[in-house]
C-alpha cells in the first residue's frame, strides 16, 4: 500500500482569518513556486494530492537555513479558506541555485462551503524568526505569490463512513478546526457499498510516547488484512487504500476495521498529567471513501 509522508498532514484545515495585505518590497526573489491539484476539481474535505514545485533562480544565494513552506487557499475574494505549513521533503538548505525542487503531497482539499476558483498562495519563512523570504511572481501579499488555481464544487460525499462499536465519542479540540475521534483496540467502520472499485482514505495518529514500541495497526476487511503499518509517535499518517469491487462483495454494506496492537489509559501515565481513564488506541481525523475512476 502507498505510504504517506508523516510530515504534511493537517490539510488546509480551516482557518478564520483573512490574508493580511501587506506592501510589496524591493528585495529580488529567490525562486518562483506553483501549485496544482490532482484531481483539477475538488470538493470540500476530500483527499487530493498537489504537485509543488519551485524553480530557484539563477543567481541566487545560499540558503541560510531550512525554511518551511506555507500554502494558503483563497477564494475570489481574497479570503482565506484553507492553510497549511510544511517541511519541504528536501531542505531548502540543499537548494541550489538555478535547480527546480518538486514534489507531491498527498492532503485534504480545505473544508468550506465555498463554490468556485480558488488560488494557491505561497511562501517560503523561517521558524525561528517568522521572517519570510522573497519569492518572484505575482504578488498576493508580502513576501507570498500567487502560485496557482483549481475549481472548488459544492461537498458531495455519497459514501459517509459510520464509527460503530469501538469508538470513543467524537472530540473537537479548541482552535484544532477538524474533529477527530480516539478508538479502542479494535475500531469498526461501515459505509454503503458503492459495488465498484474505491480507494479508502485513513488519516491517524498516536501523539503521545507511551509505548516503548510502535504501535502496530491492522485495517481488517472482514477477516482479511488489507494495510497494517506500524504507528510512531508524531505527526498524523495518511493512509490510503485501494479495494476492488470484488473485495468488497455484493452485500449492501461495507465493514472495515482499525485494529491497534496495543491500547493505553492516560491516567496511569504520569507523563501525561491526565485523568482521562479512558482505553486509547489511536486517533483518527479522517475516513473517507472515494470511488475510481
Amino acid at each position: 500500500m502507498p505510504r504517506y509522508s508523516a510530515s504534511f498532514t493537517l490539510m488546509l484545515a480551516l482557518v478564520s482569518a483573512a490574508c493580511s495585505r501587506s506592501p510589496a518590497d524591493d528585495a529580488k526573489g529567490v525562486a518562483s513556486a506553483s501549485v496544482s491539484v490532482n484531481p483539477a476539481v475538488v470538493s470540500s474535505g476530500m483527499p487530493v494530492e498537489l504537485d509543488v514545485r519551485f524553480a530557484i533562480a539563477p543567481d541566487a544565494p545560499a540558503f541560510q537555513e531550512d525554511y518551511t513552506v506555507f500554502v494558503h487557499v483563497v477564494d475570489d475574494d481574497g479570503e482565506m479558506i484553507g492553510a497549511v505549513d510544511h517541511v519541504p521533503p528536501t531542505p531548502t538548505r540543499e537548494w541550489k541555485a538555478g535547480s527546480t525542487v518538486q514534489y507531491k503531497q498527498a492532503v485534504y482539499a480545505p473544508i468550506s462551503d465555498y463554490v468556485g476558483e480558488a488560488t494557491f498562495v505561497v511562501g517560503l519563512y523561517s521558524k525561528e524568526s517568522g521572517e519570510r523570504i522573497p519569492l518572484s511572481g505575482e504578488l498576493f501579499e508580502r513576501r507570498a505569490v500567487k502560485a496557482g488555481t483549481f475549481e472548488m464544487r459544492e461537498r458531495t460525499e455519497p459514501y459517509v463512513v459510520i464509527f460503530r462499536e469501538g469508538w470513543h465519542p467524537p472530540e473537537a479540540p479548541r482552535g484544532s478546526g477538524q474533529e477527530l475521534r480516539w478508538s479502542m483496540k479494535l475500531g469498526r467502520l461501515t459505509f454503503a457499498n458503492p459495488k465498484r472499485d474505491i480507494e479508502f482514505t485513513l488519516e491517524l495518529d498516536q501523539p503521545n510516547k507511551v509505548f516503548p514500541m510502535p504501535q502496530h495497526v491492522e485495517i481488517r476487511l472482514g477477516e482479511t488484512v488489507v494495510d497494517d503499518f506500524d504507528l510512531e509517535p508524531g505527526p498524523p499518517l495518511v493512509r490510503r487504500i485501494a479495494l476492488t469491487q470484488g473485495q468488497l462483495g455484493e452485500g449492501p454494506d461495507v465493514d472495515l476495521a482499525v485494529v491497534s496492537d496495543k491500547t493505553f489509559v492516560p491516567a496511569k501515565f504520569a507523563g501525561l498529567q491526565s485523568s482521562d481513564t479512558r482505553q486509547l488506541g489511536v486517533r483518527v481525523f479522517r475516513a473517507f471513501v472515494q470511488p475510481k475512476q
